[in-house]
């Protein structure tokens, strides 16, 4: 706690503007004005560590479907995309499209929020301490849905987390950080 880890999120998604440096996607400053920055933080995805501080939608299905919808996406598309959603994190569209997400357990909030996220195609994903309000059991579990989706879905995948298991198990690269700076960044083997 206080190292600096959910701040760093929050500036590279664009809610604080660097004193100093420039956050940028494709060479875009993300906390800049104008449309061309908006687009730049439509590309970060944001998972946070309580669930049900996700849930923007009375149903499941309008909760993933908020932001492709946002974006001018037609019916049949925001449809398409919301199924294969769901199906990618592990949620029977016919048992879970309909219910309300208060509805749902821990788990499975964590996989609509995953879900909302994907619907994105973000280039990066920011999860901040996603897991950490979860039993052990399906903590273990949802690391290696993490794991898999990010292995089938590429994108850049930032991770924050005190749990150094969560960290090693997890990891290709790991920064350590302490009182707001990066201490050291390598793998988790090094």
């Amino acid at each position: 706690a206080g190292s600096g880890k959910s701040t760093l999120v929050q500036h590279l998604n664009g809610l604080i503007k660097p004193l100093r440096r420039k956050v940028t996607i494709d060479g875009i400053d993300i906390a800049g004005r104008g449309s061309d920055a908006k687009q730049a933080r439509q590309q970060v995805g944001m998972v946070f560590q309580y669930p049900e501080h996700q849930i923007f939608a009375e149903t499941v299905y309008e909760d993933i479907a908020f932001g492709p919808r946002n974006r001018g996406f037609s019916a049949e598309e925001v449809d398409k995309q919301v199924h294969e959603a769901m199906a990618f994190v592990g949620m029977a569209f016919d048992t879970f499209a309909q219910p309300s997400p208060f509805q749902l357990s821990g788990g499975q909030m964590q996989r609509v929020a995953l879900g909302r996220a994907i619907v994105r195609n973000a280039k990066l994903f920011l999860m901040d301490e996603p897991l950490s309000n979860l039993d052990a059991k399906l903590r273990v579990q949802m690391r290696s849905e993490i794991v898999r989706i990010h292995e089938q879905i590429g994108a850049t995948t930032i991770y924050v987390t005190h749990d150094q298991t969560e960290a090693m198990t997890m990891a290709t690269k790991i920064a350590v950080m302490s009182k707001g700076w990066v201490q050291q960044i390598g793998t988790p083997q090094e």
